[in-house]
């Protein structure tokens, strides 16, 4: 089939140089949009200075775009290239006016590790437009262009001659504002992340073809002689039974239990819980900080580490202990991996499921049936379960609460949430909130149901926040330096029976006088084996926050 569409009219041919400078200007001018949002916000450039600015730093971006297209103004590759910096320019604009996120790195492996209620969830018509209106049009108007051919040494002079006039104007448009240039990238790092295109350039390179600085080589072993320390409790003792809920982009803000003024958790505030007010986290996106979360190091250590290394819950399954990993999300970010776990979606339980999505209810409709497979001799010492939440999982809130929790109206009912009023947003996000602590308090009644044959005991502790407009940002993701405290302070809770208080000596009254003691991710596979008395040579005691409170 011939798309006629497409068929160069007959007209004068365009030559490669004129393509890359219009397509440059292009990309320059309106694929930065939510940049040029960002600088008319900035106190420092307003009036005429802005705008005087605002051109420079477009011509600059320009220049630069051209010099990287002249790489590629060869007839075969050079609309290829057009067409794919038109797209990415396209798509990560709705995002960053939509959402306020960028287009790094770590966005780009989030958007890989993404599955298809997640990808659902992100259609919009806005999305539509935006592609059509920056992307596809040019690039039906770039197909239908004819390219003039030149002779390859004419041809190669012309680029190399392209390249060097670009980086020469970009050299001295900079010099010409540096003042203000430097300036700008001091004090607004965000800045750097907007740069469009060349932002995702960057990221698709940093993912294929700069070389790698992450870990290499065999996964390492971890904690192959923990075992389980004799504990000081009453004996004979039932083996204790711990549920880890990862949380999903809980932020600690908007739970009331840490003073929000909203009642968002009116079952938990009846529990004897602790919550923990200032907990920061691992990374801003489920792909950063679910690994680091479980991870030994720490995020400092974490994020420069030359090896993979096994995690807490191989830790715990070295010491003897039965673990079990429910998800309920897009994977456990290869966690779970070395033992025993299932994925909600594949249990068909449509009472709890619908339109290919599943309430957080569902993991304990299925927890006893999937406890009962793991090993007898295993669970006779103790039990770990982790139940990875949907959450508070965005932009479409809406879908994670069933009617008779959306206790806050009306709602955003928009994937597109800037189009949304934002108290109706935070409205759609609060009552994930108040489902999360329904969720949690069905934990803690199971939990007491089984304290005739275990010692049981929960935690739970969200992967990162989340931005509901907040200096026009939404969702999370940005890079950790730039991120605002509501993407990295998340909520943390425990609730340990009186059988688990009297058999880890671990008082939750001592617990309560330090819930707003700073803490981190950091802290989790320590305070985790301390909890469970793992003795291994890779625990930490000072990261333990159980510690202080033992015999207390």
């Amino acid at each position: 089939m011939r798309l006629m569409f497409l068929e160069p009219p007959l007209r004068t041919s365009r030559t490669a140089t004129t393509l890359v400078v219009l397509a440059s200007l292009w990309l320059a001018v309106l694929g930065n949009l939510a940049l040029w949002r960002t600088l008319r916000e900035l106190p420092d450039l307003t009036g005429w200075h802005g705008v005087g600015f605002g051109l420079a730093f477009a011509f600059m971006i320009a220049c630069v775009v051209a010099a990287l297209l002249s790489l590629l103004a060869w007839r075969l590759t050079l609309k290829p290239a057009i067409t794919l910096l038109l797209l990415l320019a396209a798509f990560a604009t709705h995002y960053m006016l939509m959402y306020g996120i960028v287009v790094d790195t770590p966005m780009l492996v989030n958007v890989l590790q993404t599955d298809t209620r997640e990808a659902r969830d992100q259609m919009s018509w806005q999305l539509l437009v935006t592609v059509i209106g920056l992307a596809v049009l040019p690039i039906i108007w770039l197909w239908r262009q004819p390219v003039t051919a030149l002779p390859l040494t004419q041809q190669i002079l012309r680029n190399g001659g392209l390249f060097a006039v670009a980086l020469i104007l970009a050299f001295g448009t900079t010099q010409a504002v540096f003042k203000d240039f430097s300036s700008l990238m001091r004090n607004h790092t965000q800045i750097r992340y907007q740069i469009n295109p060349l932002n995702s350039v960057y990221a698709v390179l940093d993912m294929t073809v700069i070389p790698s600085d992450q870990p290499r080589g065999p996964m390492q072993s971890l904690g192959l002689d923990a075992q389980i320390a004799p504990h000081i409790g009453s004996a004979p003792h039932k083996p204790p039974l711990l549920v880890f809920v990862l949380g999903e982009t809980a932020r600690s803000q908007n739970f009331s239990l840490n003073g929000y003024e909203r009642n968002t958790n009116p079952l938990l505030a009846k529990e004897n819980i602790t919550s923990f007010s200032q907990v920061s986290s691992c990374g801003t996106s489920t792909a950063e900080s679910v690994p680091c979360m479980f991870s030994h190091l720490g995020r400092t250590e974490f994020a420069r580490r030359s090896h993979e290394f096994e995690n807490m819950l191989d830790v715990l399954q070295h010491a003897g202990y039965a673990v079990l990993w429910m998800d309920n999300q897009s994977g456990c970010k290869d966690q779970c991996a070395r033992v025993p776990h299932v994925n909600t979606s594949d249990l068909k339980l449509p009472e709890f499921c619908e339109g290919g999505e599943c309430r957080d209810t569902v993991m304990l409709a299925r927890i006893e049936a999937e406890l009962a497979k793991l090993p007898a001799n295993r669970r006779a010492r103790g039990t770990v379960v982790v139940m990875h939440q949907m959450g508070s999982h965005g932009p479409a809130y809406f879908k994670r609460t069933p009617p008779q929790f959306k206790t806050f109206k009306p709602e955003c009912t928009d994937t597109s949430l800037s189009q949304c009023e934002r108290e109706q947003v935070v409205n759609a996000y609060d009552n994930t909130i108040v489902f999360t602590d329904y969720f949690l308090s069905r934990v803690i009644g199971w939990l007491k149901t089984q304290e005739k044959t275990s010692t049981p005991a929960m935690l739970y502790v969200s992967d990162h926040g989340e931005s509901l407009g907040e200096k026009n940002m939404y969702l999370h993701g940005l890079p950790y330096s730039v991120a605002p405290p509501e993407q990295t302070t998340v909520p943390m809770i425990t609730w340990l029976s009186p059988g688990f208080e009297q058999l880890s000596r671990v008082s939750t009254r001592c617990l309560q006088a330090q819930r707003n003691k700073p803490l981190s991710h950091d802290h989790l596979f320590h305070s985790v084996l301390g909890l469970m008395a793992v003795k291994t040579s890779v625990y930490q005691r000072e990261r333990d926050f159980f510690a202080p409170c033992e015999g207390r």
